[in-house]
């Protein structure tokens, strides 16, 4: 059963942004820790980045390959997750999930980032 949903992915050229959203499916909560990871063609799940979730302080870890360019972001309110991705590179291109741990943990079905160069 799909307990989380990914949106926002599309095509963009190089340099280019785009924001991801994760919302827990009917009947389904955040875990305190949520992450981000990717898979690219052929290559394995690689974590992305992480936030707790809940009223605490935000925090957050990134790979340090998105370092400076990705922002994840939460709102409590709109009970989602956000990617901010900015500064694209082709390198970005992957199916992007949002999952309960960096394993990838009850991910969704994911979204598709395309970078063009």
């Amino acid at each position: 059963q799909v307990q989380l949903v990914e949106s926002g992915g599309g095509l963009v050229q190089r340099g280019g942004s785009l924001t991801l959203s994760c919302v827990p499916a009917s009947g389904f909560k955040f875990s305190y820790w949520m992450y981000w990871l990717r898979q690219a063609p052929g290559k394995g799940l690689e974590w992305v980045s992480r936030i707790n979730t809940g009223e605490d302080t935000i925090s957050t870890m990134y790979t340090d390959s998105v370092k400076g360019r990705f922002i994840m972001s939460r709102d409590n309110a709109k009970n989602t997750l956000y990617l901010q991705m900015t500064n694209l590179k082709p390198e970005d291109s992957a199916q992007y999930f949002c999952a309960r741990n960096q394993n990838g943990m009850n991910r969704g079905q994911g979204t598709y980032v395309t970078v063009s160069s």
